[in-house]
């Protein structure tokens, strides 16, 4: 039976081959420096995202591959109280909702259902990824980790930036791995772990700034699902 950590552990899924573009230090700060802010801008500007998304799970000990996709829905916020849904529809079906501080995880197979508060799901979970990052403002990435540009890789044919981003204050994780585009999206987040497992996410068929219903954020579970707190 997969485990909940197992499934939302990090940033997500896939392992991509890239070919790094060395720049020399100064060029690097800024072009860092102007990422940064064409990110800033992208998220003040953005409203909604609808996408396909793809989460991969690697097991460092055992070289392993746990794949899911699906769609995701996502509303920004203050801070980090964004309005998630993650609809998983391949290899099994489950939809995890994110909003208002807290979460639930239903998996229809199982007849049950997962609640909790983000602050604890944030311990067991990097199911947000690169989401988590259009929230952030250029402050907050500053004040969080310290980043560095590893220059211009392509992500399913296209060019991106590539940033690595290592925590300031211990965290379960060593360090994250962003690839933005020119509109300054984040497309592809890494996270790796303290152990060398590592997830990634990457969102493909990306609409911006469409009508979501608010409605899609609150689950009706039926009567006989069984509720687990988280």
């Amino acid at each position: 039976m997969r485990s909940f950590s197992k499934l939302f552990l990090s940033g997500v899924m896939l392992a991509f081959v890239f070919a790094a573009l060395a720049v020399p230090e100064s060029s690097a700060q800024t072009v860092l420096s102007q990422i940064m802010k064409r990110m800033e801008d992208h998220s003040n500007a953005l409203s909604s995202v609808r996408a396909k998304i793809t989460m991969s799970k690697h097991d460092s000990v055992l070289d392993d591959y746990d794949v899911v996709k699906g769609n995701v829905n996502y509303l920004p916020g203050k801070g980090r109280d964004v309005f998630v849904r993650v609809d998983w529809t391949t290899p099994y079906q489950e939809v995890l909702v994110v909003g208002n501080g807290e979460y639930v995880l239903y998996r229809p197979a199982l007849k049950q259902a997962i609640v909790g508060k983000t602050s604890e799901a944030d311990k067991k979970t990097r199911s947000s990824g690169a989401l988590a990052f259009m929230n952030m403002s250029k402050s907050q990435l500053n004040q969080n980790y310290e980043t560095q540009y590893l220059g211009i890789e392509k992500v399913r044919g296209s060019e991106m930036w590539r940033l690595k981003l290592t925590p300031k204050k211990k965290t379960s994780f060593k360090y994250s791995e962003l690839w933005v585009d020119g509109n300054g999206m984040p497309v592809q987040s890494k996270i790796v772990e303290s152990n060398n497992d590592s997830t990634t996410i990457l969102l493909e068929s990306i609409e911006k700034n469409v009508t979501i219903s608010g409605g899609i954020f609150k689950l009706n579970l039926p009567k006989n699902v069984k509720i687990i707190k988280g």
